[in-house]
């Protein structure tokens, strides 16, 4: 593959991963963690772009995005992928990017609510980029994304050469534990999930340039896993650094999207405003394309429709139930993706760790797939409920003291390990039966 065409597969794959929430998470840690804002962005990186970055090259190694869910049940398998892209998809995440861009990038500026025409307008924009998913690379890794780019540039020079403030003493949260804070606000972003939605656009976006043997598709995934995670780190720190020197405008800030609004406002005044507008409306603009591509072509290939009518049927749900409103589509649909992000690591964990299904015991291997998954929806269940706060405090402070990781959002993460070790033991000790060998 050509470098210009490597890098423009990155630059995509930068600009699905960019949401709204993407830029507000990093303020908000910088803020809390102050002076140990290092420590918090360390942990923060591990799981914000570690665990989305590994999910990639997993994907990249197995070719096809589907060959994650290979040893399960076909019903278990076609289940997940039904609730991952619904969820992901017209449920809540591209709704959430419409509703965000209009709160953030509309919503200052106009005194009356908009919203309904804002959403037909915006999905109409999504559906024109996404009709012709041939063109997804020229339109977003080689348009839109190095434009997006200059804008972030522009927020975090002025951020480094010019701050409002120093960073001030840490929270409470990030005096001790920095680190940890961080690794939990990095799973919180719940990229690793999209990662396996964007799949599908990544692996067909390098299938388009000629890249189909695996091991060639494996090589490739793994630059543009790279070329992502240099950008999105960077991003990550520099929104960081913004979070940490604005405590002048932006002390009783409760979120960070108020965080960046106050500081490219003190910072650029009404052009600041427009700046960080234009942002926030290309970040979501990006993501919901991203979205439509993946959830439109994974629904024709498996109920043999057409593209253009799933990616019409993708965006005109998501345009009705982005008009809901934010608050509803959270209350909603949050459980629902709370429970399936550590399913959807612990299987990519499972296909990192194992040994391919081809050269592996597939009875014992669909077994382990279906016990990794159905671990990780009890645990991630009990987690989901604590970080929703619907846990009996009885049982919370119970839990606390006799679940690890319990505090740290990821009692689902030990268990499922444990069940990955000692199957991974098993493989390379047991000997393949004799007709695999022949």
């Amino acid at each position: 593959m050509k470098t210009h065409d490597l890098l423009a597969i990155g630059l995509m794959t930068f600009a699905l991963f960019l949401g709204a929430g993407n830029l507000i998470f990093p303020p908000s840690l910088g803020l809390e963690a102050g002076t140990n804002l290092l420590p918090a962005m360390v942990g923060f990186l591990i799981t914000a772009v570690g665990l989305p970055a590994l999910t990639l090259i997993v994907l990249g190694r197995l070719s096809s995005t589907q060959n994650l869910t290979n040893p399960l049940p076909k019903w278990l398998a076609r289940a997940f992928w039904i609730l991952l892209f619904t969820a992901i998809g017209p449920a809540f995440g591209m709704p959430r990017a419409i509703t965000v861009a209009y709160e953030i990038g509309i919503k200052p500026f106009v005194n009356s609510n908009h919203l309904l025409l804002f959403s037909i307008i915006f999905s109409a924009v999504t559906l024109l980029l996404a009709f012709k998913p041939g063109h997804l690379v020229d339109y977003i890794g080689k348009i839109m994304t190095p434009l997006l780019i200059l804008m972030l540039v522009a927020l975090a020079c002025a951020a480094i050469f010019s701050p409002l403030a120093v960073p001030q003493a840490p929270s409470f949260d990030y005096q001790q534990d920095a680190i940890t804070h961080g690794l939990i606000q990095g799973y919180m972003t719940m990229d690793a999930i999209a990662a396996v939605g964007f799949g599908w656009v990544i692996i067909q976006a390098i299938n388009a340039k000629g890249i189909t043997e695996p091991r060639a598709v494996a090589n490739t995934a793994c630059k543009v896993a790279i070329i992502y995670a240099v950008l999105m780190t960077g991003c990550y720190v520099a929104m960081g650094y913004v979070g940490a020197t604005s405590a002048s405008v932006a002390a009783n800030a409760t979120n960070g999207g108020e965080i960046l609004a106050k500081y490219v406002a003190g910072q650029f005044g009404i052009y600041g405003q427009w700046l960080l507008a234009t942002i926030i409306v290309m970040a979501c603009l990006t993501t919901t394309v991203g979205l439509t591509n993946s959830c439109a072509e994974y629904y024709k290939q498996t109920f043999k429709t057409r593209f253009p009518v799933t990616a019409i049927i993708v965006v005109t749900l998501t345009g009705i139930i982005a008009n809901l409103g934010l608050e509803q589509i959270l209350a909603v649909s949050l459980p629902a993706i709370l429970v399936l992000c550590p399913i959807a690591i612990a299987l990519v964990l499972s296909s990192f760790v194992l040994p391919p299904l081809s050269l592996s015991n597939k009875k014992e291997r669909s077994f382990t797939h279906v016990m990794v998954l159905f671990t990780a929806l009890f645990f991630g269940g009990i987690d989901a409920l604590n970080i929703l706060e619907k846990t009996p405090d009885n049982i919370h402070s119970l839990l606390l003291q006799v679940l690890p990781l319990y505090n740290a959002h990821a009692s689902w993460l030990l268990p499922c390990l444990l069940i990955l070790g000692v199957s991974y033991l098993k493989a390379i000790k047991k000997p393949l039966p004799v007709d695999m060998i022949n």
